[in-house]
């Protein structure tokens, strides 16, 4: 049975010029970029190489067209190398295009297509949440189905990946606030899957441990405290990547899913109307066994009682940026059941695992609560 493996390298230097001199960044290579970030940091460094922006393909999350786009764009470019710079939706999009063949990103996502990786990949994050630069799995959005799916598997790995915090220091507080929570998210529901081990736990409890630290700082000495902490939020984020491309994730990401795809919501904003209520959910239904070590690790990281941590952590969590009702979004009541059962349908990967596999039944009710 296979326990854990991290297949990308990972690497960090202080200045994006650092990362293109030991990388030799240049002809040949194809790179997708967050626009803002590409101009302020490797602009000025003149890179011959074929450039393309993530928003010359759409705004928001990734889709299948997005998607599809970027895939004749790389075939046509003769590159041999591709390098990621960006957030997840960056990340998670140059994913596909390490495969070999010329199958359509429906066929991709549906797992018709034959995997076998061609061409090696640079994945560079610039948010400190997705933590997609060492994981295997890519997210879209599948627009036939008002909905995102997620692609897990072992081709889908960079190479590399290289942190570099300089990258970070002009992201925007809701940016980097959604993030951070974003990869609690990753440690936590990687920490009470049914594939968690010991070496995945390490990763998942480091980086809550970490994350919690640094909210609480910040809390305590202001908004501008994150620009002292963003090395520290960089690496949490890339040892909960670590640890949910091992474990997975489960409902908390599987509800979400729905609210992105039809309401556009970013991933990490989606995730994080989940968070709470997910983790209660399971604490009414298994309160002994797995959740009950997390409460105990928990408790300890937020100085609370093991009873009181997802009260206490909703509190940090508030502190941080406040939580939106779905209706603020523009879902419908009447959404609620479809919603429910869409998950039940298109998330089977995720539902089955989670700490608790919800019938649609209690997904509604989740949702329902949260309306």
């Amino acid at each position: 049975m296979k326990l854990f493996q991290q297949k990308s390298r990972i690497q960090q230097f202080d200045l994006a010029e650092d990362f293109v001199k030991e990388y030799g960044i240049g002809e040949g290579d194809f790179i997708l970029a967050s626009r803002t970030i590409y101009d302020k940091y490797f602009g000025p460094l003149g890179l011959n190489a074929c450039v393309k922006y993530k928003d010359d393909y759409g705004k928001g999350e990734p889709t299948d067209s997005m998607m599809e786009a970027l895939l004749r764009d790389f075939r046509s470019s003769g590159c041999e190398r591709i390098a990621a710079i960006g957030g997840g939706a960056v990340i998670d999009m140059a994913k596909i295009l390490v495969l070999d063949g010329a199958y359509s990103v429906k066929d991709i996502f549906e797992k018709k297509a034959v995997f076998k990786k061609k061409y090696p990949l640079i994945a560079v994050p610039t948010t400190c949440g997705a933590g997609s630069e060492v994981s295997n799995v890519s997210i879209t959005e599948m627009t036939e189905l008002n909905s995102k799916l997620g692609l897990a598997a072992d081709e889908l790995y960079a190479d590399d990946a290289v942190l570099i915090p300089q990258l970070l220091s002009e992201l925007p507080y809701s940016f980097w606030a959604t993030s951070a929570i974003d990869a609690f998210i990753h440690a936590i529901e990687s920490y009470v899957s049914p594939k968690a081990n010991l070496y995945t736990e390490m990763f998942s409890i480091k980086a809550m441990e970490m994350i919690i630290h640094g909210f609480r700082s910040v809390i305590e000495n202001g908004p501008d405290r994150r620009m002292e902490l963003m090395e520290e939020f960089l690496t949490a984020s890339n040892l909960a990547g670590i640890a949910f491309g091992n474990a997975g994730t489960g409902a908390v990401h599987a509800m979400s899913y729905p609210l992105s795809g039809v309401y556009h919501v970013t991933h990490g904003e989606a995730n994080y109307q989940f968070l709470i209520a997910v983790f209660c959910a399971y604490q009414r239904f298994r309160p002994e066994g797995k959740l009950k070590r997390l409460n105990e690790c928990l408790a300890g990281m937020l100085g609370c009682k093991a009873g009181e941590v997802y009260t206490e952590l909703k509190n940090v969590l508030d502190k941080i940026i406040e939580r939106k009702r779905l209706r603020e979004y523009g879902m419908k009541r009447e959404e609620i059941e479809s919603f429910a059962k869409s998950v039940e349908t298109s998330q089977q990967r995720l539902l089955n695992q989670s700490y608790v596999k919800f019938s649609w039944e209690q997904m509604a009710e989740i949702y329902s609560q949260l309306y």
